[in-house]
C-alpha cells in the first residue's frame, strides 16, 4: 500500500509539471514508475518476496482494445510489475486467460498468412497468446513515427508458445516490428542471442493463464541519446512506453478481426495508432527510492529578556 501511495503522490506532482492537456486526438497518457529493486530469477515463477519491491499495475479492462473489447477479467486480465537495478529493467506479467492458444486449442493458422509460425520475417511473432513491450527511451518522435528498431525506440514480443531460442512450442522472445527491415531484424536477433534482453513464459499450475518475466539491459537496449545509455546517475527519467496483451482463442471467437485475434489490449494510445510514439504512455525511471522530506522542526521561540525592575542610577 505504501508503494501505491508513493507512486500516486509522485504521479500527481510530475503530471502537474509535464502532462499535456488531453485532446480528442490524443487521449490522456498513462504513467508507471520503476524504482530501484533487487534483481530477479527469470524462471516464470513469481517467487515469494521476489517482486515485493516493484511497482504494480493492472489491466486490461480499462486498456485500449484494438479488436473485441475485454469485459470479463476471467477471460483476460493482467497483474503487472516493474522495477530496475543498476544494469537492467525488469517486468513481470501475471496473466489470467481462460483459453490458451496451442495448449487448450489446436495450433490453427490465420487465413491471411499460412506462414504465421515461421520464425522468419514472413512470420507473425505476435500470433498467439503474447505480451509486447514498446519502449522509446529517447522519448522523442516526429509526427506519426513508430519505433525505429534500435536502442532509442523498439518493439519486442514474448510469446507463450514460440521463441527465437526455443522454436515453435517453447515460449520466449521474438523479434518485433519493424521486422521487415533487415538491419532491425538483425539488431533484435542479436539482443536475444547475446541475452541483452531475456524473457521466460510459463503456464501457471492448473492452466488458465501464464507468467512472463522479462529483463532488459540498459546497454544496448535503453539508449536515451545516441551512444548514451540509461543509468541511475541520470536521475529520474521519462521514457515512452506501451504494452500490449494479445489473446488468441478458438478461431471463431475472433471472427471479423485481423488474424482472428480475440483480444489485443494496449496500455496506452488509441485504436489503429497504438504503435505511434506520440500515443505512448510514460515509464518514469526513478533513480532512487522515494524518501519523504524530514519533518520541519518546531519554530524556536525567541525569549524576550525581562527588564530589570531596578532603575539604573546615573553617576
Amino acid at each position: 500500500m505504501a508503494r501505491f501511495l508513493i507512486v500516486f503522490v509522485i504521479g500527481l506532482c510530475l503530471a502537474a509539471q509535464t502532462t499535456p492537456k488531453p485532446t480528442p486526438e490524443k487521449p490522456a497518457p498513462r504513467s508507471v514508475y520503476a524504482f530501484p529493486g533487487k534483481p530477479v530469477v527469470l524462471d516464470g515463477v513469481l517467487q515469494p518476496g521476489e517482486w515485493d519491491d516493484a511497482t504494480q499495475f493492472f489491466g486490461v479492462k480499462d486498456w485500449i482494445p484494438q479488436f473485441s473489447p475485454t469485459t470479463d477479467p476471467n477471460d483476460l486480465s493482467v497483474h503487472g510489475y516493474v522495477k530496475h537495478d543498476d544494469t537492467r529493467l525488469y517486468f513481470a506479467f501475471d496473466v489470467t486467460d481462460d483459453v490458451l492458444y496451442g495448449i487448450d486449442t489446436p495450433r490453427w493458422l490465420p487465413d491471411n498468412n499460412p506462414k504465421a509460425h515461421d520464425l522468419t520475417r514472413e512470420g507473425y511473432p505476435w500470433f498467439g497468446d503474447e505480451m509486447e513491450i514498446l519502449l522509446n527511451p529517447a522519448n522523442k518522435w516526429v509526427a506519426n513515427e513508430s519505433v525505429a528498431g534500435n536502442g532509442q525506440s523498439w518493439q519486442m514480443v514474448c510469446n507463450l508458445t514460440k521463441s527465437r531460442q526455443g522454436g515453435v512450442g517453447n515460449g520466449g522472445l521474438l523479434e518485433g516490428e519493424p521486422r521487415s527491415k533487415q538491419h532491425v531484424w538483425e539488431t533484435y536477433q542479436k539482443w536475444i542471442l547475446d541475452k541483452s534482453m531475456e524473457c521466460t513464459a510459463k503456464v501457471k499450475p492448473g492452466g488458465k493463464g501464464y507468467i512472463i518475466e522479462w529483463a532488459i539491459n540498459f546497454d544496448p537496449c535503453i539508449e536515451v541519446e545516441p551512444g548514451r545509455f540509461y543509468s541511475k546517475d541520470l536521475g529520474n527519467r521519462a521514457m515512452g512506453l506501451n504494452i500490449a496483451l494479445g489473446d488468441l482463442d478458438e478461431k471463431e471467437r475472433g471472427e471479423g478481426n485481423f488474424g482472428n485475434f480475440h483480444h489485443e489490449d494496449w496500455f496506452a494510445g488509441a485504436k489503429n495508432v497504438r504503435t505511434q510514439l506520440r500515443y505512448f504512455g510514460t515509464l518514469w525511471m526513478m533513480s532512487d527510492l522515494y524518501t519523504p522530506p524530514p519533518p520541519k522542526s518546531a519554530p524556536v521561540k525567541k525569549s524576550t529578556p525581562k527588564r530589570s525592575s531596578k532603575k539604573s542610577k546615573r553617576k
